[in-house]
């Protein structure tokens, strides 16, 4: 797996290393700004007094309303089969029905308030904590297509799209008019690398970040070039749209303070970065203050690792993101189950399924474990937490919990027609020997989200918070499932089946 060669690469980096550190630099060094322009140039910085003021006030409270509101959660990642919290807590904001996965765990936004959504908030202040939100992704939006523009990645100089201009003088001058700007002003008379252009810089979510390293017991020190405390290890974003930007402001509340040290200042916020398994090229260190923004544009998230290292105040970042949607949105898995139920032939008292062939059974079972495990049990994993802002995923809950019922019961139907002898052997074989491979696939992700939901980490955390392991059932439930939550017994069954055909 990726994960796996990356391991590989960073142990082979730390033995290159043995006792030294790499060469990193920060402004205080002569040639700061050359490196920054020959190695670093898609990453664009804006100084906090290039930003409207009153954007600033808006973003700033609604961190602070979030934070008051018990709203950012450390999140229970996984990695290389162990679990973790994560140092900095999160929470995730965006378009309805969106939702990011990061290190396997899936967060689900806590929807922007969008024209045509019927969104109940817990409090008026989240809603306009959301709203403010809203507004810096469209800002944001703005001055990635600029930056985009400014460095000439689109092809074409002459942009004809007039509305793209008078959008953004609109947005620039008012940021508190009513409601923000409709996505479709956006898509007239574009020229192709235009729309590529808008694709990569439409946000359709943030995940939020906020630390204050003086409540870590433990900070994890930068390992290659000696950075000292790091509040986020060195990374790719991942799940993003290709060569899509990443947009973050930052929000760090400092006091003043006098710096007389070498190297990075440790009481100052920065972001970190370097060319991705390399030695040849020195680090780069940048101090990220009150209200800085920076992007990370086109491909600079694939060539190059980002860190974020702690200062000493609390911080908090909106991280803006083109989240790759293909299978992350309600609308994608809703879509999933209704295909899946294609098969299902109900009549007014029973139930049957119209087709047994192998790649027919194959499809209906892969996206059954879809909408458990990368829906269901991902949702009910991470506690009642959304219900500190809004009950939004509620319903669409209840929906796929429905569905993923009716899912079980065809399930159980085509293990009752495998065990009868209908079927041409050769077809039956293949039939049972696809179903077999995802049942037992089920089966080690059941166990798996069982020992997730039980482990160290999970346990440690406080009531509403701690992990759901649901849906799940034992035989004496009086749940009316029609196969039991372990299947251990099913597939011994179908694979003495499989030995006994042949």
């Amino acid at each position: 797996s990726r994960y796996r060669s990356e391991e590989r690469k960073k142990k082979k980096l730390l033995e290159e290393l043995g006792e030294n550190s790499l060469p990193y630099l920060t402004p205080a060094d002569a040639d700061f700004h050359q490196l920054w322009k020959t190695k670093y140039s898609k990453l664009v910085f804006r100084k906090s007094d290039t930003v409207p003021e009153e954007l600033h006030q808006m973003v700033q409270e609604s961190f602070l309303t979030l934070r008051e509101h018990n709203c950012f959660f450390q999140d229970l990642v996984r990695i290389k089969g162990k679990d973790f919290l994560t140092p900095v807590s999160r929470i995730l904001i965006g378009n309805p029905g969106c939702t990011y996965k990061y290190l396997n765990t899936r967060l689900f936004t806590v929807p922007w308030p969008t024209e045509g959504y019927d969104i109940k908030y817990c409090s008026p202040q989240i809603h306009d904590a959301c709203k403010a939100l809203m507004r810096l992704n469209d800002y944001l939006h703005i001055e990635a297509v600029k930056a985009l523009r400014g460095q000439n990645l689109s092809e074409t100089k002459e942009i004809k799209a007039t509305t793209v201009i008078n959008r953004e003088q609109s947005l620039a001058t008012s940021l508190t008019e009513q409601g923000s700007v409709s996505k479709d002003q956006s898509s007239v008379c574009m020229p192709e690398d235009d729309r590529s252009l808008q694709n990569r810089t439409s946000y359709n979510l943030t995940l939020l970040n906020y630390m204050d390293p003086l409540q870590m017991l433990y900070l994890k020190q930068e390992p290659y070039f000696g950075m000292g405390n790091m509040a986020v290890s060195w990374h790719h974003d991942e799940n993003l749209v290709e060569k899509s930007t990443v947009a973050v402001y930052n929000y760090s509340c400092e006091g003043d303070h006098e710096q007389e040290l070498k190297g990075r200042d440790p009481a100052v916020w920065h972001v970190g970065l370097k060319v991705a398994w390399d030695i040849e090229t020195p680090g780069l260190a940048v101090p990220l203050h009150q209200g800085d923004i920076y992007l990370m544009l086109d491909d600079l998230n694939m060539t190059h690792q980002h860190c974020v290292l702690a200062g000493l105040s609390p911080r908090f970042s909106s991280t803006h993101r083109v989240a790759d949607s293909s299978r992350g949105t309600l609308e994608y898995i809703l879509g999933q189950c209704e295909l899946a139920l294609q098969n299902l032939q109900t009549d007014s008292d029973s139930m049957a399924l119209k087709s047994l062939e192998a790649a027919v059974v194959k499809q209906v079972e892969e996206i059954h474990n879809e909408v458990e495990f990368e829906w269901l049990r991902q949702f009910w994993f991470q506690g009642k937490r959304y219900l500190k802002c809004t009950d939004w995923w509620l319903k669409p809950m209840a929906k796929l919990e429905e569905f993923w019922r009716k899912l079980e019961i065809m399930t159980s139907l085509v293990l009752s027609e495998v065990r009868k002898e209908q079927q041409i052997e050769e077809q039956r074989k293949e039939t049972i020997s696809c179903f077999l491979l995802l049942l037992k696939e089920r089966q080690k992700l059941r166990q798996e989200w069982t020992a997730r939901c039980q482990s160290d980490a999970a346990e440690s955390l406080p009531e509403d918070q701690k992990p759901e392991c649901y849906p799940f059932w034992t035989d004496d439930d009086e749940c009316n499932m029609p196969l039991p939550y372990d299947l251990e017994e099913v597939i011994a069954y179908l694979q003495n089946l499989v030995q006994w055909i042949e």
